[in-house]
């Protein structure tokens, strides 16, 4: 995208621009917003705590299934185009353009594009941003979690002219402002070339290491259908049918491997599976720990 700098209101994170939007929206009242299903349990109740009832929409092959988006009735609806968390698919061109006309099909709807690890990507080529094809319609929301750290609580919002200053005075009275100096560095980086050699240094390490990953599920896990592997820091080990990943998960927990069930990034039934980062992690780390992880999970009923 091409913006210009006070189009852009710096937040602390992606889940500060998500309550501001949950604000903003409650504050019109309009209080029911479509969520991607499967989709990330944490921006999920982040908007269920400030009053949100998050509906789901269906994600398959192509991303959100937006025919389903237009039969739930909802005006709004949260995504996660360039790398759907947690199943990792990409929302495909026809879908892209179908998402546009939804939201330009009627007044007040709204898309917010949650762009949490696009920089992250190893086997195919960056995506635009939705925004671009609506950009009155849309929502941008970003961050340098994913790619610097987390405690920075450094994101970006950048909303339809018509929101922008709604949105920075209630950001004024959520909080004043983030903090300086962060801002200060990550914008020498920005404007040194810092952050994109971080990135060139980031992108062979994290293949490894998703590399790793994947073959050690394919040796030791050869039931699960692992996808998502093309971008991101993390991979979807779908399970078969019959195996609660509630209780692999906690049973993979105690054997000192930390994974997410798939039912939590879920509001309705579906098939099971685990959510898998590798960023943090050597190659090495993640054989043993798939090692460890591959007898917990029950052969299918």
């Amino acid at each position: 995208m091409t913006v210009a700098p006070d189009e852009i209101l710096v937040v602390n994170g992606v889940a500060q621009g998500l309550v501001l939007l949950a604000r903003w929206l409650a504050e019109r009242g309009r209080t029911t917003i479509g969520f991607e299903e499967p989709g990330s349990y944490g921006g999920r109740v982040h908007l269920q705590r400030w009053g949100m009832t998050t509906v789901p929409v269906p994600v398959d092959a192509e991303g959100l299934d937006v025919a389903a988006l237009s039969a739930s009735g909802v005006d709004a609806v949260v995504a996660t185009p360039a790398h759907q968390f947690p199943t990792g698919v990409v929302l495909s061109p026809q879908r892209r353009r179908d998402l546009a006309e939804w939201v330009r099909a009627a007044p007040h709807r709204l898309v917010i594009e949650d762009d949490y690890d696009a920089e992250h990507r190893y086997d195919r080529p960056p995506v635009p941003a939705v925004k671009v094809l609506a950009p009155d319609r849309v929502v941008h929301l970003g961050s340098v979690s994913k790619t610097l750290a987390p405690a920075m609580r450094i994101g970006w919002l950048i909303a339809p002219s018509g929101m922008h200053e709604e949105l920075v005075e209630a950001r004024y009275w959520l909080d004043l402002a983030s903090p300086a100096l962060p801002q200060v560095t990550l914008a020498r980086m920005l404007t040194s070339g810092a952050f994109e050699r971080h990135l060139r240094l980031l992108r062979p390490r994290h293949k490894a290491r998703r590399d790793a990953l994947v073959e050690a599920l394919a040796e030791h896990l050869p039931m699960a259908r692992v996808g998502g592997v093309a971008a991101g820091l993390h991979v979807l080990a779908t399970l078969p049918e019959g195996i609660d990943d509630t209780v692999v998960a906690a049973a993979a927990l105690e054997a000192g491997v930390a994974v997410h069930p798939l039912s939590r990034h879920r509001q309705e039934d579906g098939p099971p599976g685990l959510v898998i980062g590798y960023a943090a992690m050597t190659p090495d780390r993640l054989r043993e720990a798939v090692r460890r992880l591959a007898p917990l999970v029950p052969e299918p009923s």
